[in-house]
């Protein structure tokens, strides 16, 4: 999982894949100011990692006293974690399953769910490429569908050039690779398995960096981080291609590949008020660590929504 660059410019770098910061001061309000001591446990999607760590490291500057870990061990894994109790809440770029519903019914983990931020799932192929510069939804079916045995650009269409297709992705613990499949192969979960598969998006920035021919997908983030090295693909779903952006992702134009980002946090936990007061810093503070992240904001009405139904959970910890 890659630093974004603009969390560099945040504050100090980070020393590794998992983000251990602290915090000081005050008392709940939007400079985080939180006051005591204590610890924050958050792991999950490593595609809302940046977020949650900017989070952090804008959070510990004026709270050195509380203890920030943020880890990225994808959605999936990381439910697993929240839903035993082990993390404060959980980071996921795809919405909690029914089963990962039942696994923390059944440990009596209340939590909520925040939309952070938006993204728009994007499909790379390397710099270099000069025959691709759009595909519609059926041929990325074509490609990563269950039964494909597609490993030649020409395969995909007679007018591209006979070029090997290696394919990189995320792991299937990733909220990104259930996404895709999801919309793309009609079921979560439904892919080839014949791909460089990994948690690590910059294994895959790397895989198709480092490959003529090569394609892959993750969030927007990763592309702008990359874009030196990698093209970004327009996607056509039906009415013309259209390539990801801010613009594209919010009036809903690229389809179907945006999507919203999550936290997920317990309700337990937030009755810690140190627990309480970094996702109050988080919620007053979103739109600004989003476009620290390099994520596309909330829109006005939905930046209020998150605001109601954070206080909302926290009427929920006040009555425990």
């Amino acid at each position: 999982m890659s630093q974004s660059k603009r969390m560099l410019l945040v504050s100090s770098p980070l020393l590794a894949a998992v983000l251990v910061l602290s915090a000081c001061g005050g008392s709940n309000n939007s400079n985080g100011e939180a006051g005591g001591s204590g610890s924050i446990r958050i792991d999950g999607s490593s595609t809302v990692y940046p977020l949650s760590a900017i989070a952090a490291e804008d959070f510990q500057i004026a709270n050195p006293g509380i203890q920030v870990t943020v880890g990225n061990s994808g959605t999936g894994g990381g439910f697993e974690k929240f839903c035993r109790g082990e993390t404060d809440a959980n980071n996921a770029s795809r919405p909690i399953k029914d089963s990962e519903i039942e696994e923390c019914a059944s440990t009596g983990i209340d939590y909520g769910q925040l939309i952070v931020a938006i993204d728009a799932l994007t499909v790379v192929v390397n710099k270099d490429n000069d025959f691709v510069t759009c595909l519609t939804t059926d041929q990325l079916t074509k490609i990563w569908g269950p039964d494909s045995t597609v490993a030649n650009w020409n395969e995909v269409d007679p007018s591209f050039p006979s070029e090997p297709l290696p394919l990189f992705g995320p792991g299937t613990d990733s909220g990104t690779f259930d996404y895709f499949t999801g919309e793309i192969n009609g079921e979560e979960g439904l892919s080839r398995t014949d791909f460089t598969p990994s948690e690590d998006d910059n294994v895959i920035v790397q895989g198709v960096a480092g490959s003529k021919g090569g394609l892959g997908y993750f969030g927007y983030t990763y592309f702008e981080e990359n874009a030196d090295k990698l093209k970004a693909v327009e996607i056509d779903s039906g009415s013309g291609c259209v390539g990801p952006s801010e613009a594209s992702a919010r009036d809903g134009s690229y389809t179907p590949l945006s999507r919203p980002l999550f936290v997920y946090p317990s309700v337990q936990a937030l009755t810690d008020p140190a627990v309480a007061d970094f996702f109050q810093f988080y919620v007053d503070n979103d739109a600004e660590i989003a476009k620290a992240a390099l994520y596309i904001p909330l829109s006005d009405a939905d930046q209020a929504k998150l605001a109601t139904d954070f206080d909302a959970l926290m009427t929920q910890a006040n009555n425990l």
